[in-house]
């Protein structure tokens, strides 16, 4: 027997990832009863199946390839990593998949928790269909918060079902490193895994449709990270898709694969790397005039602007605006101080913390890929500048002539490129890519979003001797 009830809150999150955790955090702490509704493990993709479990199979191995490079420790890390540490670490790190810890952090900062599928039922209200059964239906007397997130897109291809291929959930949860992965795509999840399992025993095949790895970044990162991917042993296929796959003897049987090249091998996981799409297909858009299965429009509040009243928010992965968990949190602080503002009755804070000076998911998107070597990047690049019609100066500089990047490692090789606005005299994007960089990233974010006149950065002096130095010369060359 089910039974219904009717609950009441100023605010209704729909999602318990780290975005809806901000925006609950931010709403209670304004004075505003707030209800969080997931149907998953509290503290979502993130936490369990994307950025720790994923850095926590590639630290080791990127570790392992930068101390193989420095005098004296090679005879040391050469040989293979202790792959059951590495997963029981991963574990740890995933929490075991327990998200015990997320549900007494939630207690303990004054946000209820609804577990179910939560589902808009019309302006400010969703109902909720609990494990048990029952139906749950939420009013929200001033917000509703849409943060689903995205998941890993599929090809639309016949019999891929049958496949069982990995996402990239499969791909950092797997208990055991595949004898023969294949992985379809060249993006950040592809390049990652690749890097992981490799480095973990497995015989890697990277299947990649164009001609370059991370064809979004500068060329010059996805040719490094090829180089120093097919020095590890995984074998780089470009301007290739698969053309035939079947899955022999059940589901846990070989996959026998024909690629557009002619090639044939057998696989026993094969991995679509292929992009996200939003997890709106069965949470009542419709019930608002907006379709399932599409992205959220939302302005810089966050709010959508297909729907009146200004009660409906999609923050995070959901609005496609950037797919990053550091971006979505950042959007979750805006949109709980806006939810406030106008549940208060206050004016939007239009000062230095203001919503509408939101240009850090928009002019200025950091982005990390953890791989030998990292790739570190923020704002334009070059390609995105032509694009746009942006008048840019590109600056480039080889790291491995700065004396830290030599002590990071003798043989260091790596590109730092600015990109100056010829007119304002400041930075608008960079790309670093090299062992180590990942540390060079908030400096250049904190230049893109200060809009820092290059008059300043020039006396912004790092230490030596650091990879840091890289920025001095990059100034130096741009200076002339």
């Amino acid at each position: 027997m089910t039974t219904e009830d009717s609950r009441t809150y100023d605010v209704v999150v729909i999602g318990a990832g780290p975005v809806g955790e901000n925006v609950a955090d931010r709403a209670v702490a304004a004075g505003l009863s707030t209800v969080i509704v997931e149907s998953e493990l509290v503290g979502g993709e993130c936490s369990y199946w994307a950025c720790e479990p994923s850095k926590a199979l590639l630290r080791p191995a990127l570790l392992r390839a930068e101390a193989s490079r420095v005098p004296g420790l090679n005879p040391a890390v050469a040989g293979p990593l202790d792959t059951t540490a590495v997963l029981a670490h991963r574990d740890r790190m995933s929490a075991d998949w327990d998200d015990e810890g997320q549900v007494q952090w939630l207690k303990s900062a004054g946000i209820d928790l609804l577990r179910g599928h939560g589902r808009l039922a019309g302006p400010r209200r969703v109902s909720v269909r609990t494990p048990s059964g029952d139906t749950v239906l939420l009013q929200a007397r001033h917000a509703v918060a849409v943060c689903t997130g995205s998941r890993a897109a599929l090809p639309d291809l016949p019999g891929l079902d049958g496949l069982r291929p990995w996402t990239s959930r499969e791909a950092t949860s797997a208990k055991q490193p595949p004898r023969h992965l294949v992985i379809v795509g060249a993006g950040v999840v592809g390049v990652e895994m690749a890097t992981a399992w490799q480095a973990l025993g497995s015989q890697v095949t990277l299947v990649v449709r164009g001609g370059a790895l991370l064809p979004r970044m500068e060329p010059f990162a996805g040719e490094l990270v090829a180089e120093r991917l097919r020095a590890a042993g995984v074998d780089l296929r470009f301007d290739t898709t698969v053309s035939a796959a079947l899955r022999r003897g059940g589901p846990d049987g070989d996959i026998d694969l024909t690629l557009s090249d002619g090639s044939r091998f057998t696989a026993d996981a094969l991995l679509y790397a292929t992009g996200r799409a939003p997890r709106t297909d069965d949470i009542g858009l419709e019930t608002v005039g907006l379709t399932p299965g599409d992205w959220l429009t939302a302005d810089d509040t966050l709010t959508v602007t297909a729907v009146p009243g200004e009660w409906l928010y999609a923050v995070g992965d959901v609005n496609n605006r950037a797919l990053f968990t550091h971006q979505g949190k950042y959007q979750a602080r805006i949109a709980g101080a806006v939810i406030a503002a106008r549940a208060h009755g206050t004016p939007l804070d239009t000062g230095r913390w203001s919503a509408h000076t939101s240009t850090a998911d928009t002019a200025a998107v950091p982005q990390v890929v953890f791989t030998d070597p990292e790739v570190a990047a923020v704002g334009l690049t070059t390609a995105e500048a032509a694009r746009t019609g942006r008048r840019v100066d590109v600056v480039d500089y080889e790291i491995g002539n700065v004396a830290g990047a030599v002590q990071h490692d003798p043989g260091y090789r790596g590109t730092a490129r600015v990109l100056i606005d010829p007119e304002r005299q400041c930075v608008v994007g960079a790309t670093f890519a090299g062992p180590g960089v990942a540390e060079l990233l908030h400096s250049a974010t904190i230049a893109i979003t200060t809009e820092a006149p290059l008059d300043r950065l020039w006396h912004a002096v790092p230490a030596f001797p650091t990879i840091s130095e890289v920025w001095l010369r990059l100034l130096e060359n741009y200076r002339g």
